[in-house]
């Protein structure tokens, strides 16, 4: 009795209790939350807004103008090392999504010794520092006399192995996430009906698998398109790529062809993300529809 009577006077007291994340209701979250959005996204719109700048001083506003947008498509250089990370990140983004979730799918599946040991080395690649990594890379290949001046598309090989190295652990722990809530009974349902193994990663886990591997896939391609210091570390002089030529060019000044190539850089960031997340919710609304 006397509980009831507390718990009413609480709610006479304060008869709409505001919740803790009532955005709407509390100043100092609403701030907050401005704050960090402004800071987020503001270096972005002032990049994209000055790329259009007609003045070689970034700070001053001269008008408005396309052609250093014109000049960044006709710059032959800028282009080819564009070209050199779009095919990076499709071979990574291939290569990666593939070992990711068969490495997610042993990891997951199967018990075997050494299992944490393996776990834990597949996992340097994300806690180390990027910088060591790039190091490690160029000294693999130095010491195993990888060889150079290859012919388009072989030149971009070590770098390509290296991006695969890098990315294809964060491919791994996505994939091995979504595997966490596949229900084996459907596996074995399947085994019951005279299905090979094959037949069951096939046809019942890998369409569970595909919310994950679309994830896997849109992290592999951006880590490898916009990544600089491992490619850094392991192009040679016939192998620039996209953010390299970009820091080339900021070291003398940052001018709005630099902020045009930033863009561009951003907008096919944005385009793929956009693709992939339609394709994870398409295949989200079949699932839906099919149970």
């Amino acid at each position: 009795m006397q509980d009831e009577r507390r718990k009413m006077s609480i709610f006479s007291r304060n008869p709409d209790p505001m919740g803790p994340l009532d955005y709407s209701r509390r100043f100092s979250l609403r701030f907050t939350v401005a704050v960090m959005l402004f800071f987020l996204y503001a270096p972005i719109i002032g990049l994209i807004v000055f790329s259009f700048n007609d003045s070689r001083r970034n700070i001053v506003w001269r008008g408005f103008t396309t052609d250093y947008y014109v000049k960044l498509f006709n710059n032959d250089a800028l282009m080819l090392a564009f070209g050199n990370s779009l095919t990076i990140a499709l071979f990574t983004t291939l290569f990666s999504t593939v070992l990711g979730a068969l490495t997610a799918y042993v990891l997951w599946r199967y018990r075997f010794p050494g299992k944490a040991v393996y776990e834990g080395g597949m996992a340097l690649p994300i806690v180390i520092p990027e910088i060591c990594m790039g190091v490690a890379m160029m000294v693999f290949f130095a010491r195993i006399g990888w060889p150079s001046g290859m012919i388009w598309p072989f030149n971009l090989s070590a770098i390509t192995i290296a991006h695969i190295a890098f990315s294809f652990p964060f491919a791994a722990i996505v994939i091995r996430a979504r595997l966490e809530s596949f229900n084996p009974e459907l596996a074995e349902c399947a085994r019951d009906l005279g299905a090979s193994e094959y037949r069951v990663f096939r046809d019942v886990v890998v369409p569970h698998m595909k919310p994950g591997l679309i994830a896997g896939a849109l992290l592999a391609f951006t880590l490898s398109l916009d990544d600089f210091v491992i490619t850094f570390f392991t192009s040679g002089p016939d192998t620039v790529t996209f953010p390299v030529k970009i820091y080339s060019m900021v070291r003398f000044s940052v001018t709005p062809e630099v902020n045009a190539a930033s863009t561009v850089l951003i907008l096919l960031t944005l385009v793929v993300t956009a693709f992939a997340l339609r394709m994870q919710n398409r295949n989200n609304m079949l699932g839906s529809a099919a149970h």
